[in-house]
């Protein structure tokens, strides 16, 4: 992984059915995320997705793009447009920085028919490469041996 590398697009079809899951699955029942008609009493034309879904969505993008094995460290998001039903959000990122202490920074952005939904940056923990495992592990036997 180097600097500048741009991760593969992920397209999230946003269904009711997201937003309602996702809001429950956070604790979140605020009725703007479940009712539409509530909802659109209080001025949106619909139910939208709240900040911990989206919050997750980006997580997954960034793991499932840099494999089971990358640890989340911290995930930092600010949000623009409401995803609504029927729309599609399509993530995208760019790594940022890339530390010798085995992390990295990527830079989130999530896009849907109104405009930018998301943009953040998440930093997470890579897994150690084989070589670095069997540095470790040789270390550590030598270590416990003593």
């Amino acid at each position: 992984m180097r600097t500048g590398e741009e991760l593969a697009p992920l397209e999230i079809a946003v269904t009711r059915t997201l937003i309602v899951a996702g809001a429950i699955a956070s604790r979140d029942y605020q009725d703007v995320h479940h009712d539409a008609e509530t909802a659109r009493r209080k001025g949106s034309p619909d139910i939208f997705m709240n900040i911990l879904t989206t919050n997750g969505l980006v997580g997954r993008y960034v793991t499932d793009r840099l494999g089971p094995a990358t640890v989340l460290r911290k995930v930092a998001i600010r949000l623009g447009a409401p995803n609504y039903p029927g729309d599609t959000m399509v993530l995208s990122g760019r790594v940022t920085a890339v530390g010798e202490d085995g992390t990295a920074e990527v830079a989130v952005v999530g896009t849907n028919g109104i405009g930018r939904h998301v943009t953040g940056t998440v930093t997470v923990a890579l897994p150690a490469a084989p070589a670095e495992r069997d540095e470790r592990d040789e270390r550590d036997e030598r270590e416990g041996a003593a």
